[in-house]
């Protein structure tokens, strides 16, 4: 009897959870969070797994075989010789200290700078704001090392780099310091521009949509304007620095292209350095990179636990007070600005389109001598394979196989990463929307974010050990860049998608269910049409930035596949027309595509600040 109640008892209790179990996978949102959580937990955990494995495994033909005697097996040792040897501060410290100040640097620029072009557009009478407002942007939307390349050709000089001159130095005779064109302070300053419109979209909606009265009640009060600043306003803004600081640090601490053009070694150049011979101790340095980037999210997580609400009594304001810059003060601030903006976003695309006309790329001593005669079409329109006047073999831009064949690879990579990165962000947004009390949802949504925390080179060095061996070996396949790329950028569109459906009231949903309308009539026909704008976003940042990515795929495929590695591998040639002509190219699509879908669907990234 008792054996008998207790198999029923077994049974029932089994039943109870089989039941349990249908009614949550009838509903779409459980299925969509169940089915996602697990893929997200594999394709984020796997390539973290397989680094932190590499570390301790013994390389056939590196420096860890030579250390034990050992062509194979696992071994501590390439922690050992990392951080105790001799070549510990040229191999770890050094490269680990740069790299702190480099991320800390950036940051402090991008938000004094991004920060203060905000405070002007939105809170002043500054002139021509919606002019400014669209071309501070630019920086971010072009490709990182475009400004590096910038500034080697505005401040190299061969007398003091070694280089050809630049602008500077061919038009002046001026001969800026070695400390000024290459190493940290150039880095800083350029990664901190590329930033800036980071903390400028940021920063300025939290201005545009400030509640007035607080400083109102403060200027009531007699409080001198500096107080007002330092104790009402930036305490304000304070949510907005922090993320700043989060989506800045973690990008800036992985960067390896401005680093790597301006003579800066950091955690990022010296894996690419010491990969062939040093590839066990050159996988720690990208866990170090890791370290960093979970570390600032967790400081970021007890900023939010522990963060200050400001409120009003009476209510939000109507109105914001424009502070007066003067009649004459808004057009010399506002003028000041146009001349910076143009250094940074349109002289770039100037200086490109010239250096493929120049006979020796990054020469501009013939502006000096005012001899114009030597300019050339060559770099473009020669029709065939040329081993004389520096061609090196290689057709012209327009006729070279290599660079179209990039071309094609880089749009199919940027449309297949923005199609399943939309695709699935816009899932995890509405999943997350409909479920988010669960832990669950809440862990989905942190796994789908955390790879845009992780430096862009440590995630592609992961993804590079993982799938770069004998039992599963994709390198070189556009199959792991689609990968790579889809897991890297899931994070905008869930984050953009997320942000939009928790506006949506469920009622609408519920009203289409009461009438028995499928799941997939109900995304298609009712919640994509209203939150298409957002959803947009969400397909359109993966496919702007993967247009331009280089950090991230630099280890997973050669030259020829993709523009950006392909405009590396001419670099290292020597070929700077052809790298400026591939520059040139990106810059160009990036445009013209950004262009084209604010015009048809209306979305801008500054869109709401003053654009």
């Amino acid at each position: 009897m008792n054996e008998s109640t207790t198999l029923n008892t077994g049974v029932s209790t089994f039943r109870l959870t089989l039941n349990k179990f249908k009614t949550y996978l009838s509903k779409p949102y459980n299925v969509i969070l169940l089915l996602l959580g697990i893929v997200l937990t594999v394709t984020t955990v796997a390539p973290i797994v397989a680094i932190v494995q590499d570390t301790f495994k013994i390389h056939a033909g590196t420096i860890d075989a030579y250390l034990t005697g050992q062509s194979e097996g696992y071994t501590a040792v390439n922690y050992i010789d990392l951080f105790t040897s001799t070549m510990a501060k040229t191999n770890l410290w050094t490269p680990l200290l740069n790299t702190v100040y480099l991320a800390v640097g950036t940051c402090i620029v991008s938000i004094i700078y991004g920060g203060l072009v905000a405070f002007l557009v939105t809170r002043t009478n500054l002139a021509w704001r919606k002019y400014l407002s669209s071309i501070f942007i630019f920086p971010y939307i072009m490709p990182q090392w475009t400004l590096a390349v910038v500034w080697q050709n505005m401040f190299n000089s061969n007398a003091v780099t070694g280089t050809s001159n630049g602008l500077l130095a061919a038009l002046l005779g001026i001969n800026m310091p070695m400390w000024w064109c290459k190493g940290l302070f150039p880095s800083v300053v350029v990664l901190g521009l590329h930033y800036a419109p980071f903390a400028y979209i940021l920063i300025g909606g939290i201005f545009r949509n400030m509640d007035a009265n607080l400083e109102e009640a403060a200027t009531i009060l007699d409080t001198p304007k500096w107080k007002t600043m330092f104790k009402v306003t930036l305490p304000m803004v304070k949510p907005a620095i922090l993320s700043t600081i989060l989506l800045v640090f973690g990008s800036a601490m992985g960067s390896y292209p401005v680093p790597h053009y301006l003579g800066l070694t950091t955690l990022a150049t010296k894996y690419v350095s010491m990969n062939s011979k040093y590839t066990g101790e050159a996988s720690i340095l990208a866990i170090i990179m890791m370290v960093f980037g979970v570390a600032i999210m967790l400081l970021n997580q007890l900023s939010l636990q522990s963060r200050k609400s400001y409120t009003t009594v009476t209510g939000k304001s109507g109105q914001t007070s424009k502070i007066n810059l003067g009649r004459l003060g808004k057009y010399i601030i506002a003028l000041v600005l146009v001349i910076l903006t143009f250094f940074t976003s349109i002289f770039p695309i100037c200086s490109f389109a010239f250096e493929t006309f120049l006979p020796n790329p990054g020469d501009y001593s013939f502006l000096y001598t005012g001899d114009t005669d030597n300019l050339t079409t060559k770099w473009w329109l020669t029709d065939e394979n040329v081993t004389e006047n520096g061609m090196y073999g290689q057709k012209g831009i327009l006729y070279n196989d290599t660079i179209l064949r990039a071309f094609k690879g880089t749009i199919w990579v940027s449309v297949c990463c923005a199609l399943l990165a939309g695709t699935i962000g816009t899932l995890i947004g509405y999943a997350v929307a409909k479920n988010r009390r669960s832990k669950w949802a809440n862990y989905v949504n942190s796994v789908a974010f955390l790879p845009y925390l992780m430096p862009s080179i440590a995630v592609g060095v992961a993804f590079f050990v993982l799938f770069s061996n004998e039992h599963m070996n994709l390198f070189n396949t556009y199959t792991l860049l689609i990968i790579v790329g889809t897991i890297k950028y899931i994070p905008f569109a869930s984050r953009s998608s997320l942000n939009s459906m928790l506006q949506l009231s469920g009622e609408i949903e519920e009203a289409a269910l009461i009438q028995n309308v499928p799941w997939i009539k109900r995304m298609t026909r009712i919640v994509i049409p209203i939150q298409k704008t957002s959803i947009i976003s969400g397909y359109l940042l993966p496919f702007m930035t993967c247009l331009r990515e280089l950090s991230l795929f630099m280890l997973l495929c050669v030259q020829g596949f993709i523009l950006a590695t392909t405009l590396d591998y001419f670099d290292e040639m020597g070929l700077y027309a052809f790298s400026s002509g591939i520059n040139l190219i990106l810059i160009i699509t990036i445009l013209v595509c950004n262009t084209l879908v604010n015009k048809v669907t209306g979305a801008s990234l500054d869109k709401g600040i003053g654009g």
